[in-house]
């Protein structure tokens, strides 16, 4: 998001983008070459890039709309049309398993 920022000249809430998990401590964009992650006990496979919609343009807080950040990331991370941000995971489980309870701060 730091990259993404600097690169749009506005601040961005997470929350513009609803995840479900936030990672940090890796480069930006170092996502593109993952193809699974671990957080705590749960492996993760990497299904597909998350496509963005216009939905991360209003303002979570205020409802306001804008152009960010689909404007900006629209200039280096689009995809067969689509402009992409974040990834689309699933849980590598056993058969029947349920997958195990992630916690704020997990590494």
């Amino acid at each position: 998001r730091a990259d993404l920022e600097a690169r749009g000249g506005v601040p961005l809430e997470m929350a513009r983008f609803r995840p479900n998990v936030v990672v940090s401590g890796a480069p930006a964009w170092d996502e593109d070459r993952w193809a699974r992650v671990r957080i705590g006990p749960l492996w993760l496979r990497v299904t597909k890039p998350c496509a963005r919609c216009v939905m991360t343009t209003l303002d979570p807080r205020t409802g306001a709309a804008g152009k960010e950040p689909l404007r900006t990331l629209a200039t280096f991370r689009r995809v067969d049309g689509e402009v992409m941000f974040g990834l689309n995971l699933v849980p590598e489980l056993e058969d029947g398993a349920r997958p195990p309870t992630l916690r704020v701060g997990d590494a």
